[in-house]
């Protein structure tokens, strides 16, 4: 029985390596002539073309690894099925539920490979892409508005309550981390207007500050006349350079370099603690982790809704047929994940809940065909 879960392990895993290969080279080939408009844009060349489409494969191969394992499942069980060779397997006693468990164990290989790829290699050449091409057009990244990024910033006490609230704009966030035209709005607890600075550019300083440079501050403060209405106080001041301390660092400001789906596990998580903290809506970001850790477990599902096509012989259709299938399945899985996605953000549904419902469908269906199939077998 070892030899036979090896020897589907090693026709499975080339099957969904060679179309996974497939898949990547025409994915490549799409973004390449996409890219091509921007040739000579600023720095832009050829070479930085072909720089950026390479750095986006790694993206590509989490993405489309469950269509993968899907399709090269079904053409290795669809090959053993035409010669006989799976009916052979079951004769030598691999029934049923062996042969799920042996898949499942085949699918957590390549799961443990997809979360490798999408935690590890992933979010930094996905900057890194970004990075490089911005850098190369002379180009940065603008925020959601005209004015560019709104973020909102607490200072805490010790004890966990807030004691000034900040509101901060930033006009540009450049590709190395340097941010330009900082605005820094601050309230102090009752929500009154304390501070207001005004910064041509900032740069990290390790640990948890910021160095501004070219500052204008603007201060207010409330004082009294005997007898008068409080009076405010305005005082303006000019420094070369500031330190300013905030919560806020480069992996949390590069989510605009990249997509939330494209992002590490833990920046989304560390993403998701800030909004949350700042009591701000962290819904698309919470689907986006939550699809990062069911993703990978998707892999497997795949996996299990190819094996019914191994009992399905040459006259049920052939392997053609069978592949064009498993396409079609890969395709409506894609579909149904973006679409239950934006249905969970438009409906507030529990993230966990939105993105599980493709994968418990694929499972069930799974489950159903290999019922199917061992009554008609």
């Amino acid at each position: 029985m070892k030899t036979l879960r090896r020897y589907l392990g090693r026709e499975i895993i080339v099957a969904v390596g060679f179309v996974l290969t497939g898949f990547l080279a025409l994915f490549a080939f799409f973004d390449f002539i996409n890219e091509l408009g921007d040739i000579g844009r600023g720095g832009y060349r050829l070479q930085h073309a072909l720089a950026f489409v390479l750095l986006g494969l790694p993206p590509h191969v989490y993405e489309l690894m469950p269509i993968a394992a899907l399709i090269g499942s079904i053409y290795a069980l669809a090959q053993f099925a035409a010669n006989s060779e799976f009916t052979a397997m079951r004769a030598a006693g691999l029934g049923r539920r062996q042969a799920l468990a042996t898949v499942a164990r085949i699918g957590l290989f390549i799961a443990l490979v997809t979360v490798l790829v999408g935690e590890v290699l992933s979010p930094p050449a996905e900057r890194l892409a970004q990075r490089l091409r911005l850098s190369a057009i002379g180009a940065s990244a603008a925020g959601e508005f005209r004015s560019g990024l709104w973020l909102k910033d607490s200072v805490r006490a010790a004890g966990g309550e807030v004691e000034r609230l900040r509101f901060v704009n930033i006009g540009e966030l450049l590709p190395d981390g340097t941010l330009r035209d900082v605005r820094v709005f601050e309230f102090d607890s009752e929500m009154r207007l304390s501070e207001l600075l005004r910064a041509r550019s900032a740069t990290y300083a390790p640990p948890d500050a910021w160095r501004l440079a070219d500052v204008e501050a603007t201060r207010f403060t409330q004082g009294e006349l005997p007898g008068d209405a409080p009076i405010l106080h305005v005082d303006q001041s000019h420094l070369d350079a500031q330190p300013w301390k905030s919560d806020l660092t480069p992996a949390l400001l590069g989510v605009l370099l990249v997509q939330p789906d494209r992002m590490s596990g833990l920046n989304l998580y560390r993403y998701v603690h800030h909004l949350e903290e700042n009591r701000q809506n962290a819904t698309r970001y919470e689907i986006a982790l939550w699809k990062k850790a069911v993703y990978p477990f998707a892999v497997i599902v795949m996996m299990a809704l190819a094996l019914p096509f191994a009992y399905l012989q040459a006259r049920a259709g052939g392997i053609g047929y069978k592949v064009f299938a498993g396409i079609m399945l890969g395709i409506a899985f894609h579909f149904l994940n973006g679409l239950f996605s934006n249905l969970g953000m438009l409906n507030t549904w529990p993230p966990l809940l939105s993105v599980s419902i493709p994968s418990i469908a694929a499972f069930v269906l799974a489950l159903g065909m290999l019922a199917w199939v061992d009554r008609t077998r």
